[in-house]
């Protein structure tokens, strides 16, 4: 029998990706949705956590695609009623909260997983298989997007804990984390807050192990999210978000399912195995960014 799951925060990412991720899977039956405003054709609709809680006991596993800064408070519900849960990324708005949920997980028994939803892409386990023995001479990562074509009217990401550009960009340091065979960590930042934002447009990340990530929100044109790894005479680059890994110049195979696919594919795992799953790593590179970072004003930036 498919496992009844509920959609928490009905927005452009769950209509787009856990929505349809959920429905073509056998494993998975799509039983709820809780929201505000949002629904779902064809799925019970709640505008409230506690009601959809109480009035659906047979739904075993809560995915949470709400931002951030609410999600804390929606998790913790779902836990204490003895409900599994995945997080959307990043998994908290704070590490501390996060590590909560985690303490909380435990002591109920139920599984919690924070998901990465790059570290899925088609080419990040070729590169990581590649590069398990090697030794890493130099990263660099070059992050560029427009924020008004993927977020358009999404204030939530200038306010306090919308985490600005750091939002995709977390999306290549989990990336970094998985293929990367040694830890590295954050030396130095320098974060560029348009002046009606309370979180960075750009930010440029130097790291140990001569690792450096360039993320920018402004992008307009020429969008890339590309990953370029030197070991010795080998040369790694992870360009399309991931989805292609290309080894010395040669285009490598590719894993099957895409990437919100192959996270329900491993909450199923996690699951059966009785096991969560809770990789901090790519929040702790943010979380430093923000304590280590020179702040630069520029001008306002509206989307």
């Amino acid at each position: 029998m498919p496992t009844k799951i509920a959609l928490v925060g009905i927005g452009e990412i769950a209509r787009n990706q856990h929505d349809p991720s959920i429905r073509n899977s056998d494993a998975w039956e799509l039983a709820a949705t809780v929201s505000r405003s949002g629904s779902l054709k064809g799925v019970e609709a709640f505008t409230d956590m506690d009601a959809m809680l109480a009035a659906r006991p047979d739904i075993s596993v809560i995915s949470l695609c709400l931002p951030p800064v609410p999600r804390f408070d929606y998790a913790k519900k779902a836990i204490a009623a003895g409900r599994h849960v995945m997080l959307e990324k990043p998994p908290g708005a704070t590490l501390a909260e996060v590590h909560a949920l985690q303490r909380l997980a435990d002591d109920a028994g139920v599984v919690l997983f924070a998901t990465w939803h790059s570290r899925m892409a088609k080419g990040v386990a070729a590169a990581k298989a590649f590069l398990s023995d090697k030794q890493i001479d130099n990263v660099h990562i070059d992050w560029q997007e427009s924020v008004r074509k993927w977020h358009p009217g999404q204030t939530w990401i200038a306010q306090p804990g919308g985490m600005g550009v750091m939002d995709p960009g977390i999306n290549a340091l989990s990336i970094m984390t998985e293929v990367l065979p040694m830890a590295v960590h954050l030396t130095g930042a320098t974060l560029r807050f348009p002046e009606n934002w309370d979180t960075p447009i750009m930010a440029d990340l130097t790291f140990t192990q001569d690792v450096t990530a360039s993320f920018d929100w402004t992008r307009e044109k020429d969008e890339q999210w590309e990953i370029h790894i030197t070991a010795g005479s080998d040369q790694v680059t992870l360009i399309e978000g991931g989805n292609r890994c290309l080894i010395n110049g040669e285009e490598t195979s590719q894993t099957a399912l895409d990437e919100y696919p192959a996270l329900y594919a491993r909450m199923s795992d996690l699951l059966a195995n009785g096991t969560s799953d809770v990789d901090l790593s790519p929040m702790v590179h943010v979380s430093d960014a923000f304590t280590l970072g020179k702040r630069i004003n520029i001008p306002a930036f509206d989307f």
